[in-house]
């Protein structure tokens, strides 16, 4: 069969390749749209199997949430170059991967990989956008948020390098999802280790009295005074580290845990946080 330019042209309306690429692809396959269509996703699945090697550092962080936000997911998504993760392909790709581990309940990058994306799984899917792109993309993490008896709230910075969802449990009104957003902006912006004291392992907070143990003794300090040092430094690390206990970024006169309490007295609302997930890139 005769390959034609409106057969390439077709074949690139539906899988966005390069003029190129199509026209070899329907060459390789007598013309069959179909069977290049499928020549071409197996393309990008040999492209990532030659570039295994190759870092992606790049990409982007989203997240979908259920209409009523008992539901949600955060997903990071890698590839090679800024410029590929700044394209409509990228960024439509992994907004759509949010989406459709949200839909189908998914909960890890595995069993996502099964679930059907615009009628091919979302493994061929992204076989065929690497092939298009050029590129080594990967799924890295997924990671998914219940409310049972509250909501989620999220934020992405710009650029869709980090993001967070915060899981509340309480009333959700106009004033605690304003509350929440705010908190999960707190969320991506200081990285906090911890919901609370109590979820910092005994493991992290000996290695961190160990270091500033040290580092008093190679100050020279008193030993009598040693001891203070490092429980007034772990207090510190405590406060830096912990989401109830930091600073409120928009009110660092008062920690979250106290602009919880105001608010819940102010509102009659009992809000509260039942969980928190940070990605960054990378």
């Amino acid at each position: 069969m005769t390959v034609t330019i409106d057969l390439i042209k077709e074949l690139r309306a539906k899988t966005g390749v390069g003029m190129a690429d199509c026209k070899k692809a329907l060459e390789e396959t007598s013309g069959d749209i179909e069977k290049a269509i499928e020549y071409l996703r197996k393309k990008g699945a040999s492209l990532a199997t030659k570039r295994a090697d190759k870092m992606t550092n790049e990409g982007a962080v989203k997240n979908a949430l259920s209409n009523d936000r008992t539901k949600g997911v955060i997903v990071e998504i890698n590839c090679e170059t800024d410029f590929v993760a700044k394209g409509d392909d990228f960024q439509n790709f992994s907004n759509d991967v949010a989406k459709t581990a949200l839909e189908n309940n998914i909960s890890d990058v595995e069993s996502l990989l099964k679930v059907n994306l615009n009628g091919l799984s979302v493994q061929e899917t992204l076989d065929g956008l690497m092939g298009k792109l050029g590129e080594k993309i990967e799924i890295k993490k997924l990671e998914s948020v219940t409310a049972n008896n509250g909501f989620i709230t999220e934020y992405i910075h710009f650029g869709s390098k980090l993001g967070g969802l915060v899981a509340f449990i309480g009333n959700k009104t106009d004033e605690a999802l304003d509350l929440g957003r705010k908190i999960a902006m707190q969320v991506v912006a200081m990285n906090p280790m911890a919901l609370s004291r109590d979820a910092i392992t005994p493991e992290v907070a000996e290695k961190e009295k160990e270091i500033y143990k040290t580092l008093a003794i190679q100050e020279g300090k008193p030993e009598n005074i040693i001891d203070k040092i490092v429980s007034n430094k772990l207090e510190k690390f405590y406060q830096e580290n912990v989401l109830l206990e930091q600073s409120f970024l928009q009110d660092e006169k008062k920690t979250v845990d106290e602009i919880l309490k105001e608010f819940n007295k102010k509102t009659g609302n009992n809000l509260s946080i039942s969980k928190m997930v940070r990605f960054q890139l990378g």
